[in-house]
């Protein structure tokens, strides 16, 4: 009886409409989202091996962003896709903490990531003379490595707090997709206060900690380049497109989850956290494509080389 009313087997989503006409137009728009981002970042993926152009360790780490893009959108949209038109939006409990720590996982892992191409991003520009030295394969490798495990070892503990928690009874997440927040806000357990101070202090750790040495770097950075007298266009030229993702991954995180929700709207959190989950991945490898010169050429010289095929 206690298993029951602690762990629900299954979660009743209510974050759709029940209108057939905006089904429709959710199902096409999500998955025209998807479509796009599941092309854009393999494209980015498909480059980055094939030109060699693209072998250095920027690219190498753009390559695993697109990887981490197209899994982190993964884990909501097909889900979302498929309760578009399903009379009951469902999902089973353990399918609810798989969705939580994943989704926690390749989010973390990218926050870490884009940190690490910050600082690739320092090396090359305020230490050129030791960048193939200090930013060697062996670093990369590491600096990956460090992304992978820092989320996966923040979103284990906060999908074990999470599975852990008793809803006596209440099966209900007003929401698109399972969310920490949401779940603690569906929870009976008096302790909620205690698994929130976790699950933020864990995930804060890893967020603001990138932030803060993505802020170091770019500090470093323009303080170098403003001490140039020549290459300054071409040196900010690198890190347009880094600081626009940037921008826009932690921005919309931030308005997401920071701002309290009690001053927005159900609708409004939806639109922002939809931003921040799916939005977000199918821009990265656009932002590359239009703002970066190296990855422009790469892609006109993959369409030469289809357009001369017989």
């Amino acid at each position: 009886m206690w298993e029951n009313v602690s762990s629900p087997t299954t979660f009743l989503l209510l974050g759709f409409s029940n209108a057939y006409k905006a089904q429709v137009t959710l199902c096409l728009g999500f998955l025209l989202i998807y479509l796009v981002t599941l092309l854009g970042n393999l494209l980015i993926m498909t480059l980055v091996w094939l030109d060699s152009h693209l072998h250095s360790p920027m690219y190498y780490f753009l390559g695993h962003l697109s990887f981490l893009d197209i899994c982190y959108s993964s884990v909501t949209l097909p889900k979302i896709l498929k309760d578009s038109f399903s009379p009951q939006k469902t999902i089973s409990f353990v399918g609810c903490i798989t969705q939580i720590y994943f989704f926690l996982c390749f989010g973390g892992s990218e926050c870490t990531l884009l940190a690490a191409m910050a600082y690739d991003r320092y090396l090359a520009i305020c230490h050129p003379l030791h960048y193939t030295t200090l930013m060697n394969k062996k670093i990369c490798l590491c600096l990956v490595a460090v992304s992978r495990l820092s989320g996966s070892f923040s979103s284990l503990i906060q999908a074990f707090l999470t599975a852990h928690l008793p809803f006596c009874g209440s099966n209900v997440i007003d929401h698109l997709f399972c969310e920490v927040p949401f779940l603690l806000k569906a929870s009976c357990s008096s302790n909620t206060h205690l698994n929130k101070a976790v699950s933020y202090a864990s995930a804060g750790t890893i967020a603001m900690g990138s932030f803060l040495l993505i802020l170091v770097s770019y500090v470093c950075i323009i303080w170098a380049v403003l001490q140039r007298r020549a290459g300054r266009q071409k040196a900010f030229a690198t890190c347009t497109s880094h600081l626009t993702v940037v921008s826009l991954f932690f921005g919309a995180g931030a308005i997401t989850y920071l701002v309290p929700h009690s001053s927005r709207s159900k609708e409004m959190h939806e639109v922002l956290a939809l931003l921040y989950a799916v939005v977000t991945p199918m821009l990265n490898p656009v932002i590359y494509s239009l703002r970066n010169s190296e990855v422009k050429g790469a892609i006109r010289k993959a369409l030469l080389v289809v357009g001369s095929c017989p």
